[in-house]
C-alpha cells in the first residue's frame, strides 16, 4: 500500500460505553508509528462523522480510519458518497472496531486487537463492497435517505434498536441486544407488511416478527439473520420471520441467533436488488444498528461502491460459520 495522503481518524469518544475515548491515546500512538501524522477528528453529535469525512475527502484525504462501532462506521461510510458516487475515488476506509454490537466487524473478520487492526489498514487489501441505499420515513416524520453497509431491518428489530442501549451495554453487545429483544417482546405485536422484491409483490400481507435486508450477515450483537450474505455480490439477502409467540421466541432463540436460521419453519429467504416494504401501521426501522424511522422503506443496492481495507483472508463467506 503506497503512503496515504492526509490520513484522518474519526473517533466517537462515547462508543462502547466510553471505551473508545479511553483507548484513543494508545490507538493514536500505534497509528502515528505506522502511518505518520494522522489528524484526529472527534464526533460531537449524530451524523457528525458524515460531515467530517465529506469535508476531509474534499480536502484530499485518501485514508479515513474509523474508530468505533457500527453506528460510527455507518456515518463514515455515508461521508464517502454523494449522489451515489464516491467523493474521492482514491480514498479508502479503514476500521479499528470498538463498539457495542460489532456486527460489521464479524462479517469483515476484523481483529479486535488494535495493533492487528492497524496492520490490516497499512498492509491489507482493498475490497470494493456493495452499499445499500435506503429511503424511508425519518424520526421527524419527513422522507429520509441513508446509505448502509451492513443491514437494515424492520419490525421487532426496529423496536429493539430503541432499547439496545441499556444497563447491560458495558458487558457486550450480545447481552444488551438479547435483553432488549426479550423486553420488547413482552409488548410487541406482529406487523402486517407488504413486500415487493425487484418489482414483484409477494402474495398478500405478511404477519411478521421481523424482516432483515442484509448486505452483511449479522445484527443484534451476533444474530445471523442473513448467513448467506456477501458484501460484493450486488445482491441483498432478504430474511422474513413470521409471527412468533412468546413460547416460540424463547424456545427458538438459539436457532434464530445462529447461521441455521433458514431451517426454521417460520423463516423465509429471498435475494433481490431492490426491496419495497409498506405497512398501514407504524413499523420501526433500524439501519446498521441505529433506530432511524419507520416504513415505508425502499432499498436498492450499489454494487462494489465503497473501498474498504480488509485482511488477506477477507470477509466471511456463506460456507464459513460466523
Amino acid at each position: 500500500m503506497s503512503p496515504p495522503i492526509k490520513p484522518i481518524a474519526i473517533l466517537n469518544p462515547r462508543a462502547a460505553g466510553g471505551r473508545a475515548g479511553k483507548h484513543w491515546p494508545r490507538i493514536a500512538r500505534i497509528l502515528a508509528a505506522t502511518l505518520g501524522p494522522v489528524a484526529p477528528l472527534f464526533t460531537a453529535h449524530p451524523e457528525h462523522a458524515t460531515q467530517l469525512v465529506r469535508r476531509a475527502l474534499r480536502d484530499g484525504s485518501e485514508l479515513v480510519v474509523v474508530i468505533g462501532g457500527d453506528g460510527t462506521i455507518n456515518e463514515a461510510a455515508n461521508g464517502f458518497l454523494s449522489n451515489d458516487e464516491l467523493i474521492n475515488p482514491a480514498a479508502r476506509l479503514g476500521i479499528i472496531p470498538l463498539g457495542t454490537g460489532g456486527d460489521f466487524q464479524r462479517t469483515l473478520r476484523l481483529p479486535s486487537d488494535f495493533e492487528q487492526a492497524v496492520n490490516v489498514i497499512t498492509r491489507g487489501n482493498v475490497l470494493p463492497i456493495d452499499v445499500g441505499v435506503a429511503h424511508f420515513t425519518g424520526l421527524n416524520g419527513r422522507p429520509a435517505e441513508r446509505y448502509f453497509v451492513n443491514l437494515v431491518s424492520f419490525g421487532m428489530g426496529g423496536a429493539v434498536s430503541v432499547r439496545a442501549k441499556n444497563f447491560l451495554t458495558p458487558l457486550g453487545g450480545k447481552a444488551a441486544f438479547l435483553y432488549a429483544t426479550l423486553a420488547v417482546f413482552l409488548t410487541y405485536r406482529p406487523k402486517q407488511v407488504r413486500l415487493t422484491l425487484d418489482g414483484k409483490p409477494l402474495p398478500g400481507e405478511l404477519s411478521i416478527t421481523n424482516v432483515a435486508i442484509g448486505n452483511g450477515r449479522f445484527h443484534g450483537g451476533g444474530m445471523h439473520p442473513c448467513p448467506q450474505a456477501l458484501l460484493d455480490d450486488g445482491l441483498l439477502e432478504v430474511t422474513t420471520i413470521d409471527h412468533l409467540n412468546m413460547f416460540e421466541l424463547i424456545r427458538d432463540l438459539p436457532v434464530l441467533y445462529s447461521d441455521d436460521i433458514y431451517k426454521h419453519s417460520k423463516v423465509n429467504h429471498y435475494r433481490a436488488k431492490t426491496v419495497l416494504a409498506e405497512s398501514r401501521e407504524t413499523t420501526l426501522i433500524e439501519l446498521d444498528g441505529e433506530a432511524v424511522g419507520s416504513l415505508p422503506l425502499e432499498v436498492r443496492i450499489l454494487p462494489r461502491r465503497l473501498p474498504v481495507l480488509v485482511s488477506a483472508e477477507g470477509p466471511l463467506t456463506p460456507a464459513e460459520p460466523g
